[in-house]
């Protein structure tokens, strides 16, 4: 695992809170929970190839099939 990961994911989150914010104050409060939304399942998506590359590796070390 590279510290970039979580630096992207850091990354993310703020893009996504300042772009929420913006909409927030121009009353489009319904675009910015999309936005939200969207967010979440980006981030959700990295983390889960990462839990995914996690077991991988664990089977390779322990030899399970």
């Amino acid at each position: 695992m590279d510290i970039s990961i979580i630096f992207k994911l850091a990354a993310i989150g703020i893009i996504i809170t300042v772009v929420c914010q913006i909409l927030k104050k121009s009353d489009r409060d319904d675009i910015a929970t999309v936005v939200s939304i969207v967010g979440l399942v980006i981030v959700l998506g990295i983390a889960v190839s990462m839990i995914g590359d996690l077991f991988q590796t664990i089977k390779d070390i322990f030899g399970i099939y």
